[in-house]
C-alpha cells in the first residue's frame, strides 16, 4: 500500500510558512496581498516542475491537474486554500492544498496511472479576513454567488476584489464556473480540540454546521447614574447581561453540537455615568440539523420578549441563515475504508466552520478529512500539528482520491 513521502510534505509546509511568516511563528497572508502572490507562485512552480499544468479562472481560482486515462469522465476534486487570517497560523487551509500536491507527487513516484484526472484547487478567499464574505470564490464557482458580486467586494482601503485579482496577476481568462466532478475531498486541521483529546488520528467529517446569524438591538433609557434609583431604570446593559446568559444556556440545551455565541456588543452612550440606553450586540447560532437552529431562534425570540419585564424592548434581525450541510456517504465510505487499510483510529465528527468543500457539495459528491491540532488551536500564530498527523492526514487522503480516481 503506498504512502505519501511525509518528509517532503513537511518540507514544503516549512518553506510555504515563510511567506508572511509572523515574528511568534505563524502567517500573515491575507487574500490577493502580495504574500498571496508569492505563494501561489511557489504552488505553482512545484506544480510545474512535478508535470502538472495549472490554470487560473476569473475569480483566482488555481486548478492544478494530473492527467488519468480517460479525460472525457469528470475528475476528482482535492484541495482547500492559502489564504491565512492576519496573526494566523501555518496550517489552516495550506494544508490541505499542500497536502493534496504530495498526493500527486506521491502517484508520479510510483507512476500510478489512474482512470480519471485528479484536480487539485486552490480557492480564493476562504477566510474572508480581507474581503468579506469568507468561501467567497468557491461560491462563486460553485454557482451560489455572481461574479460582479464577489469582484465588487472592497477591503478596508476600498480596494476592490477584481483590483485586487489584477493587482497580483490571477484574474484568469477561463470562466469561474463550475465543471462536472466525480468526487471532491477537503483535507484539514480539525480547529478543535475533540481528535487530540480523544487520541483518534483521523476525523471523517459527515457534516458540517448549518449557522444562523442574528441582530439585537436592546432599548431601555439613558438616565444619570448618581440620582436615578435602581428600582427606576430601564438599564439596557443589565438586560443585555441577562440576555447574554439565556443565550449560553440556549447553547447548552442543545449539546453536544449546539454553538451558541455573542461575538459583538455595543454600548450607547457608552459614558461611566450614564445608565446605557441601548445594547447592539450580535448572536449566532449553530447546529447540524435544522430543526435544532429553528428551536434555538425560538428559544432567542423568547429571551428577548422576556426582557419587557426590565421596561427594555428588544428587537431581534436574522441577517445571515446557512444551512447544514451533509457530506456524500460514497465519499464517506472511501475514507473509511481508507483509515482501516491503514490501521489508523477514526471518529466520525460534524465540522463547526464552514469551509469551501461546503459549497462544492451542493453541486458534487463532497466530504472532508480532519486531522487533530495542538490544543485546538487555529486563527493564531500558536496553530500547531505534528509531523505524524499530517503524514496520516495524507495517507487517507491519497487513499481516498486514489479510490475515486480509480473508479470507471
Amino acid at each position: 500500500m503506498i504512502r505519501v513521502n511525509a518528509d517532503r510534505l513537511w518540507s514544503t509546509l516549512e518553506r510555504m510558512a515563510h511567506i508572511g511568516g509572523t515574528s511568534k511563528g505563524g502567517v500573515t497572508r491575507l487574500a490577493l496581498s502580495d504574500e498571496d502572490r508569492i505563494a501561489r507562485n511557489l504552488l505553482r512552480d512545484w506544480a510545474q516542475q512535478a508535470g502538472f499544468s495549472c490554470d487560473v479562472d476569473g475569480m483566482g481560482n488555481m486548478f492544478i491537474r494530473r492527467a488519468g486515462k480517460n479525460p472525457t469522465l469528470p475528475p476528482v476534486m482535492t484541495g482547500s486554500h492559502v489564504d491565512s487570517q492576519p496573526l494566523g497560523g501555518n496550517y489552516d487551509g495550506i494544508y490541505g492544498v499542500l497536502a493534496g500536491l504530495e498526493l500527486l507527487r506521491t502517484l508520479n513516484d510510483h507512476q500510478v496511472e489512474t482512470e480519471r484526472d485528479i484536480v487539485l484547487v486552490n480557492w480564493t478567499n476562504e477566510e474572508g479576513a480581507r474581503f468579506a464574505p469568507a468561501m467567497l470564490a468557491s461560491g462563486v464557482w460553485a454557482g451560489q454567488l455572481s461574479q460582479e458580486f464577489a469582484y465588487a467586494r472592497t477591503d478596508s482601503a476600498k480596494i476592490t476584489v477584481r483590483e485586487a485579482l489584477e493587482a497580483i496577476g490571477y484574474r484568469g481568462e477561463r470562466p469561474a464556473r463550475a465543471f462536472p466532478i466525480h468526487a471532491c475531498y477537503e483535507l484539514h486541521i480539525e480547529q478543535g480540540p475533540i481528535l487530540e483529546d480523544e487520541a483518534v488520528d483521523i476525523g471523517l467529517v459527515r457534516a458540517a454546521m448549518g449557522q444562523r446569524w442574528f441582530t439585537l438591538t436592546l432599548d431601555g433609557f439613558a438616565a444619570h447614574a448618581g440620582t436615578t434609583p435602581m428600582h427606576s431604570r430601564r438599564d439596557a446593559l443589565t438586560a443585555f447581561a441577562e440576555l447574554a446568559l439565556k443565550v449560553e444556556e440556549i447553547g447548552y440545551q442543545h449539546a453536544p453540537d449546539g454553538r451558541a455565541t455573542i461575538g459583538m456588543a455595543e454600548i450607547t452612550p457608552n459614558s461611566r455615568n450614564v445608565v446605557p440606553s441601548r445594547v447592539l450586540c450580535s448572536v449566532e447560532f449553530r447546529h447540524p440539523q435544522r430543526e435544532a437552529l429553528v428551536a434555538m431562534e425560538a428559544a432567542l425570540h423568547q429571551a428577548a420578549e422576556s426582557l419587557s419585564a426590565r421596561g427594555v424592548s428588544a428587537k431581534v434581525e436574522r441577517i445571515f441563515d446557512y444551512a447544514p450541510i451533509a457530506f456524500d456517504a460514497a465519499c464517506l465510505a472511501r475514507s473509511e475504508q481508507a483509515v482501516a487499510a491503514l490501521g489508523y483510529s477514526a471518529k466520525p465528527m460534524v465540522s463547526g466552520a464552514g469551509h469551501d468543500t461546503c459549497y462544492i457539495s451542493k453541486i458534487a459528491p463532497a466530504s472532508m478529512i480532519f486531522i487533530p491540532c495542538v490544543k485546538g488551536i487555529s486563527h493564531n500564530e500558536a496553530e500547531k500539528i505534528l509531523p505524524e498527523w499530517s503524514e496520516k492526514g495524507a495517507n487517507v487522503l491519497l487513499h481516498s482520491v486514489l479510490s475515486a480516481a480509480q473508479e470507471p
